[in-house]
C-alpha cells in the first residue's frame, strides 16, 4: 500500500504507527498471497505463476520503498524541531516547559528511528517468503 495522498503527521506517534501498520499490510498477508496465488506443482498450469511474482514483487517494492519515504521523512521532520527546541533551550535554560517539550520529541525520534529497524526486519521477513516461493517462477531484476 503506498502512502495516503494527503500527507503524514508525523507530530503524534501512535497515529504515525497506525499508518505504517496499514502500510504493512502487504507484509503482514504475503504468505496468504503466494499460497492463494502462486500454484504448487500440481496446479502449475492452471495459474500464470511468474506473471503473479512479477505483480507481487513490483506491489512489495513499491510498498517498501514508500514506507521507507515516509519514515525518513518523519525522522527529518523531529530531527529539525529537536534542533530548534535544543536551540531554544540554550537560550532560555529555566525554560522547564521548553526542557519537558524536548524530551518528548527526542524520545519520539528515538521511537521513529527504531522504526527503521522494525521496517528491515519486516522487508527481509517478506523477501524470504516471496524468494522461497517465488524463485522459479520470477527472476527479479539486477540492482545497480
Amino acid at each position: 500500500m503506498a502512502a495516503p495522498s494527503g500527507g503524514v503527521n508525523c507530530e503524534e506517534f501512535a497515529e504515525f504507527q497506525e499508518l505504517l501498520k496499514v502500510m504493512r499490510t502487504i507484509d503482514d498477508r504475503i504468505v496468504h498471497e503466494l499460497n492463494t496465488t502462486v500454484p504448487t506443482a500440481s496446479f502449475a498450469g492452471k495459474i500464470d505463476a511468474s506473471q503473479t511474482c512479477k505483480q507481487l514483487y513490483e506491489s512489495l517494492m513499491e510498498a517498501h520503498a514508500s514506507r521507507d519515504r515516509v519514515i525518513k521523512n518523519c525522522i527529518a521532520q523531529t530531527s529539525s524541531v529537536v534542533k530548534h527546541l535544543r536551540e531554544e533551550r540554550e537560550k532560555n535554560l529555566d525554560d522547564l516547559t521548553l526542557l519537558k517539550q524536548l524530551r518528548k520529541e527526542q524520545t519520539k525520534l528515538k521511537w521513529m528511528q527504531s522504526e527503521l529497524n522494525v521496517e528491515e526486519v519486516v522487508n527481509d521477513r517478506s523477501w524470504k517468503v516471496f524468494n522461497e516461493r517465488c524463485r522459479i517462477h520470477f527472476k527479479p531484476p539486477k540492482k545497480e
